[in-house]
């Protein structure tokens, strides 16, 4: 109420123009970039003072290489090459899997115990923390995948391609990690709870399975094949595969180098559409 000399005037009640935008106080969109690479830099000094779930992330994809290539390795052959050849593109994808529910997990846990709503109290622009999330959690992905590089070329694994198609490939994986961030930010921040991510890690491990991951699509009952080849692991693996081994998978392959990196940013771009979309809206709700 505004009180003056022998009168008063009451603001309209539901008038919008007399409540206050929530977003007034926030900064502009250009700020978004450093605030991003601060909330990366706060993610990353958290994983080198807690590098318990760290030093798990990047040890058990040299473990599952280890294992796949000794223990499978001599009963699943491949056509024109070498299993450890084989396998390796299909370690790198799993590592933005489950690097990817280890990101769903962390938000997860922020959610719970409040850390969300003291950022978003904040005024930095809305996207910087998963913007920020997204840019630290892609660097641990790479740790992992350089391990797995030198575990892969100690125990057999050679490049067959030129330098040109392995640094595309390389590209090609932050491309990966960057469109499938969006999924499990939104399965993080729906979850609300590490417990609930924990429980979801089931779908993982069968997509990864289920695909030309660890064994020729064409090995599969021919009732599952057509799922397992067309879905994003195995062309995203099938992706790295003809960018570092190219003319070596010609005999497992089925399409080019240029349809399958094709298609493999086309499901980024799904993914990044659908998963932004959820996790925008389950940011809002948290």
């Amino acid at each position: 109420m505004v009180v003056t000399r022998g009168s008063s005037v009451t603001a309209p009640q539901g008038n919008s123009a007399f409540e206050p935008s929530p977003d007034l106080n926030r900064l502009p969109w250009t700020a978004l970039p450093v605030d991003s690479l601060a909330l990366a830099k706060r993610q990353i000094l958290h994983i080198i003072r807690t590098p318990q779930a760290a030093v798990a992330a990047v040890t058990s994809p040299i473990l599952f290489l280890t294992l796949f290539r000794y223990v499978f390795g001599g009963a699943i052959p491949i056509p024109g090459m070498t299993y450890v050849d084989y396998i390796v593109p299909a370690m790198l994808v799993q590592n933005v899997v489950f690097g990817g529910f280890t990101s769903a997990t962390g938000l997860a846990t922020d959610a719970a115990d409040g850390i969300i709503d003291r950022f978003r109290s904040l005024p930095s622009p809305r996207a910087a923390l998963l913007s920020g999330r997204a840019l630290a959690d892609v660097l641990q992905q790479f740790v992992a995948h350089a391990l797995c590089l030198v575990a892969g070329i100690a125990i057999g694994f050679r490049f067959h391609a030129s330098v040109g198609d392995i640094l595309l490939s390389f590209a090609m994986l932050l491309v990966i990690g960057l469109g499938t961030f969006s999924l499990f930010a939104f399965l993080g921040l729906a979850a609300r709870n590490a417990e609930t991510v924990n429980a979801l890690t089931a779908p993982g491990f069968l997509m990864v399975f289920v695909s030309s991951a660890f064994i020729p699509v064409s090995t599969l009952p021919g009732w599952l094949q057509g799922f397992a080849r067309y879905q994003p692991v195995t062309i995203f693996t099938d992706t790295l595969r003809t960018l570092m081994q190219k003319s070596q998978v010609s005999q497992v392959l089925e399409h080019s180098t240029a349809w399958y990196a094709t298609a493999s940013v086309a499901w980024c771009v799904v993914l990044t559409v659908i998963g932004g979309a959820l996790a925008l809206r389950a940011y809002r709700k948290v």
